[in-house]
């Protein structure tokens, strides 16, 4: 699953620095799946209690789990995506994703996420060829 970059976008980069606006948008309108499952996660930390929100529900076909992964999978996604919400996100698998406050990226919460034993204790066999 590639960007759909526009041929004024793709000029753009060519000449020099693209901005993170424009950038963002690319991903929103190329990867909406992915785009809809962040937002809903984004939507949901902005009512949490404990700076954390995650998103469980496997993927409605490869084609939406492949926007997931690419939206996650990229450095310069992920970060895009993040500065643009001004969150922390991380993820497990092939659909859990999670989004964290800032400040909550050194607690207990986000450090069990992102630790290997986090990573093993969210794996089933259903899960092994997502």
């Amino acid at each position: 699953m590639s960007l759909d970059v526009s041929p004024a976008l793709l000029e753009k980069a060519e000449r020099g620095e693209v901005a993170d606006a424009e950038f963002v948008a690319c991903v929103r309108e190329s990867l909406p799946y992915a785009w809809q499952v962040l937002s809903t996660v984004i939507a949901d930390l902005e009512v949490s209690q404990d700076g954390f929100a995650d998103h469980e529900t496997p993927p409605p076909s490869e084609a939406e789990r492949g926007q997931l992964l690419r939206a996650l999978a990229s450095d310069a996604i992920r970060g895009g995506l993040e500065r643009h919400f001004g969150v922390k996100l991380a993820f497990q698998n092939c659909h859990r994703v999670a989004a964290f406050r800032p400040a909550e990226t050194g607690s207990e919460r986000y450090r069990e996420f992102v630790s290997p034993r986090g990573q093993l204790l969210n794996q089933s066999p259903e899960l092994r060829d997502c």
